[in-house]
């Protein structure tokens, strides 16, 4: 019984016999009707015998062709315009074979099985075809049943009438769904799109009437309740543009889900969203080397630190499309490391092992070292917060260096291939004990770099959008609670990425690294943070400073008001990824680099912070760290109080 079962598994008619029977029949309609000579002109008479003898023959190599080019792979009820290929494949393959046939067997016994060619070209066409046709009625049917279906027995949902914004790929998926779909909550009346020649135009059967400057006349003409933008790539500053014409009619507006979330399979393009601060702020996305990403991790022992934080999970999620041997998740929260490992539970092609570790417990992670033999290092576990680092300085310098430099040092003595620290823009001219923290860092792992034969690299980036830590939660929680939004200075900027384009780059900068080299990836323009605060407020249908305050708190101790990329004096050098770059910047001997981490590490025993901060000062030219003491304790105990502002009079649900 057993094996019945997993022969009906293995042979697809006998998983599928309707279908195909209903092959079998049109491929053979298809022969005899080529023979016809009302049909085929070159043949005097119906030669019945003949096509009979040939008949089976025929459809044998059809059926083959078909089976070669992967067309019984294919849900009927999913046809699609790119599976029309496959089907023209299959034609052109079986054709060839039978005209080859045709010429082969003039002198053999098997001439009964010559076709005639103008026989074989009307069959090609009439056989293909009525394939493809009957696939596309199978689909036909299953999308009319599913639009007329009701669900449980329940009422139908009334629609709000919609517009989309974008007759491109995406919109015309979005379409295809909605449509489809018994229990979607819109009713598409028509697309706009801002491409002149598309105007007048049907799109998956709905017309394109205008572009978005007619968004107001249409929305008053068509009882509009809500648009959709739906635009390929669509571009921050676009779907800002949209936004505030969208606003000024006014009605409501989402988006659909970005590709990165539709292409990793988190969401359906139908799963409409609001649009989010991340979409205003969106730019290009990002284009990786794929061969050099399949050739840097599949296959190998991957290990991750901190890979239940922002850009650790985000890592993860990346790497496992490229098909680790091994994914090691190192993380010393249990509750992160949890939401992880439930998260990758899905996939059961990936071994993932999740491992509770402190990076800087040199006893633990020698363990995993020795059991595991991890391959490619992302460490991505630190110490990243900037006013909290600066009042507990030790335990930056014990996370940041000292854990550093012990986790480089076994990948080393393990000899894995590489090794990639996660580094920051604020260890640029660093004003703060985190970003001098992160540029020991870097020189501890460029000084590695000349210990072992391991590759050492450090990639630097800037603020990552809705990372734990970062402006945008804060701001959201502000907002929700109806609270004064807190910005330090009007004139604050910062260079912002989204947590996967950050992580994509960072395994780009990975596999291209050679070691050594301290990779800078192309933020692009700086944003005030004024701006986000003023979006994020609209965003969530409310007014700057009428429903909801915007408070300026002073820039806190080892703040800047705008980021540096680049060391003064650095000459940067292109790389093969535009978006990834090499930093020129002067490495340290081995000798400088374990009087520095010597130094530091007395000091972090005798839990000196004036004298860590000295050494900050010392060690790193560029770096101006504050060192009195008395006036950083005063000053810290003021920020905390004027950043948490208290809210405004009245509460978000009474505005």
């Amino acid at each position: 019984m057993q094996d019945q079962k997993q022969l009906s598994e293995q042979i697809w008619f006998l998983r599928r016999p309707v279908q195909f029977l209903a092959d079998t029949a049109v491929l053979c309609a298809a022969f005899f009707v080529a023979y016809l000579p009302a049909v085929n002109v070159q043949l005097g008479e119906f030669y019945v015998q003949t096509a009979l003898v040939q008949v089976p023959f025929v459809i044998f190599v059809q059926f083959a062709s078909l089976f070669l080019v992967g067309a019984y792979s294919i849900l009927w009820r999913y046809v699609s315009i790119e599976d029309i290929r496959v089907f023209l494949k299959a034609a052109v393959i079986s054709g060839a074979v039978l005209i080859a046939f045709r010429f082969l067997l003039i002198f053999t016994q098997f001439n009964l099985w010559q076709v005639p060619i103008s026989v074989i070209f009307i069959d090609t066409v009439f056989a293909f075809g009525g394939l493809l046709g009957l696939r596309v009625l199978r689909r036909f049917v299953y999308e009319f049943g599913e639009k007329n279906r009701t669900f449980g027995g329940r009422r139908r949902l009334k629609r709000k009438p919609a517009l989309l914004v974008g007759a491109g790929r995406i919109g015309a998926t979005l379409a295809r769904e909605m449509n489809g779909r018994a229990d979607g909550e819109l009713e598409i009346r028509g697309f706009v799109d801002d491409d002149a020649f598309k105007k007048g135009g049907s799109v998956s059967g709905y017309k394109v009437l205008g572009t978005t400057g007619d968004l107001a006349r249409l929305v008053n003409e068509l009882n509009i309740e809500q648009v959709v933008i739906a635009i390929d790539n669509a571009r921050g500053a676009e779907i800002r543009r949209i936004m505030d014409v969208c606003r000024a009619i006014p009605v409501k507006a989402q988006i659909v889900p970005s590709l990165n979330e539709i292409a990793h399979g988190r969401v359906s393009v139908s799963r409409l969203r609001d649009v989010q601060i991340e979409d205003l702020l969106g730019r290009e996305p990002v284009k990786l080397d794929d061969k050099n990403l399949h050739d840097f991790l599949t296959g190998r022992t991957v290990m991750v630190t901190g890979a239940g934080g922002s850009i650790g999970a985000e890592l993860v999620r990346q790497i496992i499309n490229y098909r680790p041997k091994r994914l090691l998740l190192v993380e010393r929260s249990e509750f992160f490391l949890f939401q992880i490992e439930r998260e990758l539970a899905a996939f059961e092609e990936v071994d993932f092992v999740p491992l509770i570790a402190d990076v800087g417990d040199e006893p633990r992670m020698r363990e995993i070292f020795e059991r595991f033999r991890p391959e490619v290092i992302f460490h991505a576990a630190a110490h990243k917060h900037v006013p909290l680092m600066e009042s507990n300085t030790t335990e930056a310098i014990k996370n940041n260096v000292l854990a550093t430099r012990s986790l480089g040092q076994l990948a080393g003595e393990f000899a894995a291939k590489d090794f990639v620290l996660i580094s920051t823009d604020k260890a640029v001219n660093p004003t703060s004990v985190m970003g001098a923290s992160k540029r020991i860092a870097e020189i501890v792992v460029q000084g590695l770099n000349q210990t072992f034969e391991t590759n050492y690299i450090a990639v630097r980036f800037g603020n990552v959008l809705g990372s734990a830590g970062s402006v945008v939660p804060i701001f959201r929680e502000q907002i929700q609670n109806g609270d004064a939004v807190t910005v330090t200075d009007r004139e604050m900027t910062r260079y912002f990425m989204t947590i996967p384009e950050a992580s994509q780059l960072v395994l780009q900068a990975g596999a291209l690294g050679s070691g050594g080299e301290i990779f800078i990836l192309d933020m692009g323009k700086p944003v005030k943070i004024l701006d986000l605060a003023e979006d994020m407020i609209r965003l969530s249908g409310l007014t700057p400073y009428e429903d909801i305050d915007i408070v300026f708190t002073g820039v806190r101790k080892g703040e800047k008001l705008f980021e540096e990329l680049e060391i003064t004096g650095e000459n940067l050098e292109k790389t093969r990824h535009p978006k990834v770059f090499i930093g020129k910047i002067a490495t340290y001997s081995t000798d400088e680099v374990h009087s520095i981490v010597s130094a530091f590490s007395t000091a972090v025993k005798g839990s000196d912070e004036q004298q860590i901060r000295r050494l900050f000062n010392q060690f790193l030219p560029e770096a101006s760290i504050a060192t009195d003491e008395k006036a950083i304790i005063a000053e810290h105990i003021e920020e905390q109080e004027n950043f948490f502002a208290p809210p405004t009079t009245l509460g978000l649900a009474e505005k």
